[in-house]
């Protein structure tokens, strides 16, 4: 038996033993189910983009200083709609929630593809921490209730011409009167509304129902370094003050342990979807 399945087993294992499961998931996992900003998926959704701007990938087109707002909310309608309303279920995060449906899990996810929601994860078991692109707040952040987006967002879809919507689509502030954004975590004006802070409160409650003695496992998906101190940094913490926690890493690019935590930690770099595979047959 080769050493990749040794780790397959030896994870799936700890998993399995396991009395609470906590995901960090991160951007990577979500390219992994599919979800990717570049290459082919981007030049065939935002051809007209990259001919009128130059914008190179997704990712950097949402930083792009769009002059007008008629612009940036014909590029935001077609962000949101292409990462957001068109996906549907994945495949790869309908096998996590396989892996984990019977055991005591939460989410803690960086993602705003609301995919942990669309995949029939449990609403309360979930808190996405920077933002959702289905949702909109104002630009300055003047009181702190969000809006969904979707009636604009497939109204803008319909009417973009030239990379441009009609200034009667250009979303306002019902409040200040001001432009609106997208609540996604870019700025000091992010808007932390009630739902955030219940989320919030959720993954304290989770956290501290888990004893000393309990078998926790911190399963790691496609994590980097953009955020690296919402689940990164604090998975390995954990993972370092408690014994009876393990880590379960995987990141084509990051999967290393570090040297504290390396005989805690078990690794992959190898393709998630294959991971999941093996994974699926062992539940």
């Amino acid at each position: 038996m080769d050493k990749f399945v040794l780790r397959l087993d030896k994870a799936i294992d700890a998993i399995n033993d396991a009395d609470y499961v906590l995901i960090g998931a991160g951007a990577g996992f979500s390219a992994a189910a599919g979800i990717e900003y570049s290459g082919k998926r981007f030049e065939d959704n935002f051809a007209d983009f990259i001919e009128k701007y130059g914008v190179t990938d997704m990712y950097s087109a949402t930083f792009y200083p769009y002059e007008t707002q008629e612009a940036k909310w014909a590029h935001w309608a077609r962000h949101v709609y292409v990462n957001r309303y068109s996906v549907g279920k994945t495949k790869l995060y309908e096998q996590l929630l396989d892996l984990v449906k019977d055991k005591e899990y939460f989410v803690l996810t960086t993602n705003v593809d609301h995919q942990f929601w669309i995949n029939g994860f449990e609403d309360e078991r979930i808190f996405a921490t920077q933002g959702d692109y289905g949702l909109m707040q104002c630009e300055t952040a003047c009181h702190d209730k969000l809006y969904s987006n979707r009636e604009l967002v497939f109204e803008a879809i319909e009417n973009t011409h030239d990379c441009m919507i009609p200034s009667d689509l250009v979303p306002v502030c019902p409040v200040c009167g001001g432009n609106m954004e997208i609540n996604v975590r870019k700025d000091n004006y992010f808007v932390e509304d009630e739902k955030w802070r219940e989320m919030h409160d959720n993954y304290s409650k989770f956290l501290e129902k888990i004893g000393t003695d309990d078998r926790l496992v911190l399963l790691e998906l496609g994590v980097g370094f953009n955020t690296p101190v919402i689940i990164r940094y604090p998975f390995e913490q954990m993972t370092h003050n408690n014994p009876n926690v393990k880590l379960i890493r995987l990141n084509r690019s990051y999967a290393q342990a570090i040297p504290e935590n390396k005989d805690k930690t078990i690794s992959f770099d190898e393709e998630i979807s294959e991971i999941f595979d093996y994974w699926t047959k062992r539940i």
